[in-house]
């Protein structure tokens, strides 16, 4: 079932070129960063694409380690990363992908003289088809 807020433990590793973070709970899931306000940004973006992946997938979600369960190694942290999903799903769900479409030459001609935009003509007649009454 879909959460709008998850809380994860991450895992901020400081070295010398800059902290990587893991989430124990979210295997794959590496942002890094060079400053913390950036790795914490960061953990929460990347993070959220790796729920709403999940989400996608039908995947379970897992339950967050309690922070006092946490294996810490020398120089690592851990912080408690908040996602607040609706707006990732909000933003993913209405980001823009390019398709190739194939049309004759004649009408790509007729249209780009007339100063057609052929994305908001492609969306617009996508969406009367879509969402026409149904009889």
């Amino acid at each position: 079932m879909k959460k709008d807020l998850y809380v994860y433990p991450a895992l901020f590793d400081y070295a010398d070129d800059g902290i990587s973070i893991e989430f124990p709970d979210l295997p794959g899931c590496l942002p890094c960063a060079k400053t913390t306000e950036d790795a914490v940004h960061n953990a929460k973006e990347a993070a959220a694409l790796h729920l709403y992946g999940m989400e996608q997938d039908g995947d379970p979600i897992p339950e967050p380690t309690p922070v006092e369960q946490l294996s810490l190694e020398p120089k690592q942290i851990p912080i408690l990363i908040e996602v607040y999903m609706p707006q990732y799903r909000e933003a993913i769900d209405n980001s823009y992908v390019r398709k190739n479409v194939t049309i004759p030459r004649w009408l790509e001609q007729a249209a780009t003289e007339k100063g057609i935009n052929f994305s908001q003509v492609l969306q617009n007649a996508l969406k009367a088809h879509i969402f026409q009454a149904q009889p």
